[in-house]
């Protein structure tokens, strides 16, 4: 009886504006490989199902242990993490593609820009006057760290955008990881501080009012990110601050 092996095929891209093209590879089974393990037996051995030389795949990686999100691809068809997928629970056909949310770079790698610039819109941080010692934060309830802690699990590994269908080339929504990352700093104590301009960031086009509800970001997010409680309290704060502004509007 022959040696047990798995087909992994590859949607690969050479350059950003080259073409996309398939590739299979077939590999030798081993319990408990995962995604990353494979790819490095390709990049070991870069030759193709058909016995051809290729070039390796090409793929991004970096803790390996499903915190960074860099290794998030299209495990067939749905967003994972390539170190935190195993073989044995996928069978011996596996299809691998790039992400179709960002721009490809190359094979399975691609520019997560996008979403860093958004988080930098929303202002996704806590500003902080100098680096002199502030003395100990505020108290905050077991309830309110609990879902702090929660939300600031997010690694930004983009598999809530790729499940969002209001995240496209054709919407301006900045998509659902921005938006629980802007939560989580307007319910910060200090964040709180700047409770009104973060609200009306989040009020702009792009922002909270653009986001369908459709709840797929909750499904496939890695961390268990409660996303849609986010985006729920964050209706909630912009339309304070909505009907605020409408009242203390000078004609009024």
């Amino acid at each position: 009886m022959g040696e047990k092996t798995i087909e992994i095929k590859v949607l690969r891209k050479d350059a950003p504006d080259a073409p996309s093209r398939w590739e299979r590879f077939r590999i030798p089974h081993r319990p408990k490989w995962n995604i990353v393990s494979c790819l490095m037996e390709i990049q070991r051995n870069p030759v193709n199902a058909a016995g051809s030389p290729t070039a390796p795949v090409v793929w991004d990686q970096n803790c390996l242990e499903n915190v960074c999100g860099s290794c998030t691809m299209l495990v067939n068809g749905r967003a994972r993490q390539a170190c935190a997928t195993l073989v044995d629970s996928l069978g011996t056909a596996i299809e691998l593609r790039p992400l179709t949310k960002f721009p490809t770079l190359r094979d399975l790698v691609v520019d997560r820009t996008p979403m860093f610039d958004a988080l930098k819109k929303v202002k996704a941080w806590i500003p902080v006057d100098g680096t002199h010692d502030l003395g100990p934060g505020p108290l905050l309830s077991e309830e309110d760290q609990a879902l702090r802690y929660a939300l600031s699990q997010c690694m930004t590994c983009g598999c809530c955008m790729e499940a969002c269908p209001e995240y496209n080339s054709g919407s301006k929504f900045l998509g659902p990881a921005p938006m629980a990352q802007s939560y989580l700093f307007l319910i910060h104590p200090t964040g709180r501080l700047h409770q009104t301009e973060l609200r009306r960031i989040a009020l702009e086009p792009g922002g909270i009012n653009d986001c369908g509800n459709a709840q797929n970001c909750v499904r496939v997010c890695p961390k268990k990110v409660p996303l849609t409680e986010a985006i729920a309290g964050l209706y909630r704060e912009t339309t304070i601050q909505w009907f605020r502004d409408l009242f203390s509007r000078p004609d009024r």
